[in-house]
């Protein structure tokens, strides 16, 4: 409701995407993520919590923001050209914008909070970016010509 104008209403099969997407992809993969990274640099300290940051970034980041653009787009009925050129378009900004956000919310949550409860902590930052995300996935649909000449 925060990224629609004051003439749109809610539109319920957006929030079904939405929901099936946090139920489906982000939660498991969130949980999945955190066990993973907690075995690969198990300590808290801050070497190995800058490490997990850079991973989040550089890793999950990206893969997990063209999961999320592809599978909105698709369940819209987009071409693979029509998301291919949504991921050319909005991929990057999306990542740099991520780059801004979330380092401080991966320093918290990666420093103070323990492995069991991180994928908690991680969703309530989370909320602020599905604002974020799903304003950038609610865009028209980028224009393959444009995307494929680049």
């Amino acid at each position: 409701m925060i990224t629609l104008g004051s003439e749109d209403s809610l539109d319920l099969v957006r929030t079904m995407r939405m929901a099936s997407y946090g139920l489906l992809i982000s939660g498991p993969s969130l949980h999945l993520w955190f066990n993973f990274i907690s075995k690969l640099l198990p300590k808290q300290d801050v070497v190995n919590t800058f490490k997990k940051m850079f991973l989040g970034q550089a890793v999950y980041g990206p893969i997990i923001n063209s999961v999320f653009f592809s599978y909105n787009a698709g369940l819209q009925g987009e071409t693979m050209p029509e998301i291919i050129a949504r991921l050319k378009r909005d991929l990057i900004p999306t990542i740099k914008s991520g780059l801004i956000y979330w380092p401080l919310c991966d320093f918290i949550t990666f420093k103070f909070i323990p492995v069991h409860l991180q994928p908690l902590v991680s969703n309530s930052f989370s909320f602020l970016w599905t604002i974020y995300i799903t304003y950038m996935a609610s865009l028209k649909k980028a224009d393959v010509n444009v995307a494929t000449s680049s």
